[in-house]
């Protein structure tokens, strides 16, 4: 089923701190299910619901963002780098893959002419408290194709 949800949701680590959230600027996102809009885990925990429920799950790393993976850190030349931006511990790049995709990598260390780059998710190998509310289900689109 690939409805369509308009809801509003917080992302939080266990220790309180909010990563982001939709509730305080009364913001609702629209996403698609089954099109890769949400994490699977997070996608999971608003199956089932209905307009105007309201539900707050902890999530393990593998239904957030995934486990680290050390195969994700690589070692980069310091001239891949702008000239007036030189790296530095925990500053976050945009990298363009062979694939003309960008992701994003935080700098972990320098030195000499090499950079550590961490391209793991910031949240990856982190339990999350995912809030959700439903505002809205539109059931139309029901037939797309998954992604």
């Amino acid at each position: 089923m690939h409805s369509l949800v308009l809801m509003n949701y917080s992302i939080s680590l266990p220790n309180g701190s909010v990563i982001e959230s939709s509730f305080e600027d009364n913001d609702p996102i629209e996403i698609t299910m089954g099109h890769g809009d949400l994490t699977e885990g997070m996608e999971l925990a608003i199956y089932g619901l209905k307009e105007g429920d309201k539900q707050t799950l902890m999530l393990t790393p593998e239904q957030g963002f995934g486990l680290r993976d050390e195969d994700n850190i690589s070692e980069m030349p310091t001239s891949d780098f702008p000239d007036d931006l030189p790296p530095e511990p925990g500053l976050a790049f945009s990298f363009e893959t062979p694939e003309g995709e960008e992701i994003p990598g935080t700098v972990l260390s320098v030195k000499d002419d090499k950079v550590e780059v961490d391209f793991n998710h910031p949240l990856a190998g982190q339990e999350l408290i995912f809030t959700v509310e439903i505002l809205g289900i539109n059931n139309a689109h029901a037939d797309l194709p998954a992604e």
